[in-house]
């Protein structure tokens, strides 16, 4: 997702929006593709399966090879399918790249989206929100990992709709860390550099992360937050 990258916006709303952040729903889920982008024209259950199908295959050749070594035609031979059938679904390998890549970055960047009348203190919902952006991570592997180690393959246009999608992420982290400051819950200097410190946790999972690590899930989800509660400065109330 490239989180750590991307520089936090301070808010123009005033501290009164900080009870109403800004919902999921106000986020651009969909990747705006260039006109053209494959030959489906309608999406149904059957097409869909296919386009996983696809999909799957391909994950396993990027992560594996990476995209320069990975070509369609590896794509088709390991489905066994003819290449009209993949270009039917996607315009190019790139295409597949970038769809592996979105769902991912959506998923981790509205971590800290919460219900308008979620009304759990602004500590609660930093806390909440680091674990679940922890867990997307991890439970998104490999493809949550490839905007890292290949940020170079994407189209401008992807990489403006991913830093939209950051930006709004720190939109909704940094006030929420400012207000659990003002109300004695977290103990930090300058928010936004906390709030790249805390992400950067999950962020560099991609150098040393493994699926079949000594940790289950669970076991390093609470053992990376329990470190990320360190650098927000997690106050322990008596």
């Amino acid at each position: 997702m490239g989180i750590t990258s991307a520089t936090p916006h301070k808010p123009a709303a005033a501290q009164g929006a900080l009870h109403t952040p800004e919902t999921v729903d106000t986020v651009d889920r969909r990747l705006h593709l260039p006109p053209g982008t494959g030959r489906q024209r309608a999406a149904n259950q059957g097409t869909d399966v296919q386009r996983e199908r696809i999909l799957q295959a391909a994950t396993q050749l990027f992560a594996v090879q990476g995209y320069a070594n990975t070509t369609m035609a590896q794509i088709v031979r390991a489905l066994g399918v003819t290449k009209p059938f993949v270009y039917y679904y996607f315009r190019d390998k790139q295409e597949i790249f970038e769809t592996l890549s979105w769902g991912p970055a959506v998923e981790c960047l509205t971590a800290m989206d919460f219900a308008a009348d979620d009304r759990r203190s602004a500590r609660d919902k930093v806390m909440d929100g680091l674990e679940r952006l922890t867990r997307a991570t991890i439970a998104n592997f490999p493809c949550a990992f490839f905007p890292y180690r290949e940020p170079q393959v994407y189209r401008p246009e992807y990489v403006a709709a991913q830093k939209r999608l950051a930006h709004h992420f720190y939109n909704q982290l940094v006030p929420l860390l400012e207000q659990a400051r003002r109300d004695g819950d977290l103990d930090f200097d300058d928010a936004k550099i906390t709030a790249l410190a805390a992400c950067s946790l999950p962020g560099f999972l991609y150098t040393w992360y493994r699926p079949d690590g000594h940790y289950s899930t669970d076991e390093l989800v609470t053992k990376l937050c329990v470190l990320a509660w360190r650098v927000i400065g997690v106050r322990q109330h008596s």
